[in-house]
């Protein structure tokens, strides 16, 4: 079994961080915005993609503001 800190892939991983240059994650951010945009287009197309309405959208924030509101109470009280 070949050592990675010796061949030329082990190299440019331990520069990078110890990444590897498989996945969407290691991409080029253009390259994951294509894909993305191209998944975004098919799901509108097929009729999977959901959108929101106002009046879900509204519901969304609501629900998002009294969970980051009791997070930061229950932060408080940790602190004291």
């Amino acid at each position: 079994m070949p050592n990675k800190e010796n061949s030329p892939q082990g190299q440019e991983n331990q520069s990078r961080g110890n990444t590897s240059k498989r996945g969407f994650a290691s991409m080029d951010i253009q390259k994951q915005r294509e894909i993305a945009s191209k998944g975004g287009k098919a799901a509108h197309q097929s009729g999977n993609a959901h959108e929101f309405t106002s009046e879900e959208a509204r519901e969304a924030g609501r629900k998002g503001g009294q969970a980051r509101n009791a997070n930061r109470q229950a932060n408080k009280q940790q602190q004291a």
